[in-house]
């Protein structure tokens, strides 16, 4: 804390050793600097609040923060994002919120979806690939049993016919597929085999048949044989006049199954590697795309923070994020010409102004230029006794009032407020939107002020609105931003500006005083009254000046 207090009394006293800034505007950053709580790099911060002020530019306030800390950045958002970065109580948040870039979290995510969506296909492949193989073994067995038990049928009536039964099994069982096939008589005694060692021997596949699947007259069932065959077994019994002759068997290999599913594993595999790879490329493609606007939108905030409202993000989509850069380039350019008036002419600014600045943000009209123009003074007479007697808060209060409407009525006309000059203020018309009628605009503007002066003065216990004298004068002004690199304004200087403050010391409470020049344009549209030759500061001699009785006719008005 206390080398941070060093380094900003450091950089500030820095800033007015190369004459940047007074030790009041200092003293007010370092105050507002406090309220804030600054987070970044002190001097840094103070020097953000300073151009926030207007106080300093970016540019000397940069050199100054390189020179003390022996940086070479070249925007306080540069400086931010380091400061950012490194800073102790940022780090660690930085690091747990930024750990997955999106643009990764977004890869990941697609890449899961694709995995899920692959093996489900795959399970659901398979399941039904087994299940088609199966049905299609048990056809071939049912073709295979039918057709030894429509063979088998007489052989078994008569007696020595083993022989003629094997050759049937003999000649059926070069089929693919089928493993064996068994010839039973009535007593389970295998009459034909094609393992002819077995001949004779009792069948035994009790344990089998008894967990067996009927269907029709057709019961089957599967199992794993000594030599880790899979087999799917049918047998059928051999029937003729209601009487069972035996029984026959035949065993078809379902290891075909188990290999086709896993030669359709490997391709599926295949496949799904290729597709998620392709699914990772472009998920990781797109995903750098929709995170890429976001990085560009963060750097752009960053560089309207520090008030560089000029920051453009110069992306071409038409997508949403296309919309979101030229809504963020469409908000920039707005909140810089909002600057640019408020440097220049504060809030106060009328339509046409606004206009003026809109079509020609960048135009030479801010540059020293002669213009005739007329300018219109209001103050209030004898504010000094006034505030006296009164509560500040009650002063504060009646001049908002007696401002907002001074203020609403010269926007109306076409002028703008210049300035407030204590209770005073400085109305101009002509300028900069070059105005024909502007003479006759600060007439009527006046005129507007003295009757609503007058009539909310009667509707409010508010004496402050009666005592408000305003002058006009009109002739040549010098137009212009004027001011230092410190603080800079749109304003009009000159002889004229001159006059119209010094009649306005002519003009008792709620009169309007105009010079001989306004006078001589509106002769034949005012009643007036010649008021005695004045001398005034600044002038060798007498000035004439008029004080308005009312118009002549509605055309005027």
């Amino acid at each position: 804390m206390k080398k941070n207090q060093e380094q900003q009394l450091l950089f500030g006293q820095l800033l007015m050793e190369k004459n940047i800034i007074t030790e009041t505007q200092l003293q007010e950053a370092l105050d507002i600097q406090k309220n804030d709580g600054a987070t970044l790099n002190d001097s840094t911060y103070l020097g953000q609040i300073l151009v926030r002020l207007g106080y300093a530019t970016e540019k000397d306030v940069v050199s100054v923060v390189n020179e003390q800390q022996n940086h070479s950045i070249k925007s306080f958002s540069e400086n931010a994002q380091s400061q950012i970065e490194h800073h102790p109580r940022t780090s660690g948040k930085r690091f747990r919120s930024l750990k997955i870039p999106i643009w990764l979290q977004l890869s990941i995510i697609t890449t899961v979806l694709i995995s899920v969506a692959i093996f489900t296909l795959y399970l659901f492949t398979v399941d039904l690939q087994n299940r088609q193989l199966f049905r299609q073994a048990l056809l071939i067995g049912r073709v295979s049993l039918n057709y030894f038990v429509n063979n088998a049928r007489i052989l078994l009536l008569e007696d020595n016919n083993d022989l003629r039964l094997n050759t049937l099994i003999t000649e059926a069982s070069a089929v693919e597929g089928i493993v064996y096939a068994i010839i039973l008589d009535r007593d389970k005694i295998i009459k034909a085999h094609t393992d002819h060692t077995r001949i004779g021997e009792t069948l035994k596949m009790a344990p089998f048949l008894s967990s067996g699947i009927q269907e029709g007259d057709v019961t089957y069932f599967d199992y794993y044989s000594e030599a880790e065959e899979h087999i799917l077994n049918l047998s059928r019994t051999v029937i003729m006049k209601d009487e069972a002759l035996g029984e026959v068997h035949v065993g078809i290999s379902l290891d075909f199954i188990d290999l086709t599913i896993r030669e359709k594993t490997r391709d599926i595999l295949l496949i799904s590697l290729v597709i998620i790879g392709l699914g990772i490329i472009t998920a990781v493609y797109y995903s750098i795309r929709f995170s890429r606007p976001l990085v560009k939108l963060v750097q752009a905030f960053n560089e309207i923070s520090v008030g560089n409202y000029q920051h453009k993000i110069k992306t071409i989509r038409n997508d949403e994020f296309g919309n979101i850069a030229m809504s963020f380039n469409a908000m920039s350019r707005e909140l810089w010409l909002k600057s640019v008036m408020q440097r220049s002419f504060g809030k106060y600014v009328g339509n046409e102004v606004l206009e003026l600045i809109l079509d020609n943000p960048e135009s030479d009209w801010l540059k020293g230029r002669r213009r005739k123009a007329t300018v219109l003074f209001t103050d209030v007479r004898g504010f000094t006794s006034y505030s006296k007697v009164r509560e500040p808060e009650e002063i504060v209060d009646h001049l908002n009032t007696y401002f907002e409407i001074a203020t609403k009525i010269i926007n109306q006309h076409g002028g703008y407020v210049d300035k407030f000059i204590g209770d005073a203020v400085m109305g101009i018309f002509g300028v900069p939107v070059s105005q024909k009628d502007h003479i006759v605009r600060a007439v009527q503007a006046a005129l507007d002020m003295q009757r609503i002066f007058l009539e909310k003065n009667r509707s409010h216990e508010d004496t402050l609105l009666n005592k408000i004298g305003i002058s006009i004068d009109t002739g040549v002004v010098l137009s212009g931003n004027i001011g230092s690199h410190v603080k800079m304004e749109y304003t009009v200087i000159g002889d004229t500006v001159n006059m119209a403050s010094r009649l306005n010391g002519l003009s008792g409470p709620g009169e309007i005083v105009i010079s001989k020049a306004v006078y001589a344009h509106m002769k034949d549209t005012l009643d007036v009254v010649l008021l005695k030759p004045r001398k005034i500061k600044g002038k060798l001699s007498p000035i004439k000046a008029y004080r308005i009785l009312n118009i002549k006719s509605k055309e005027a008005a």
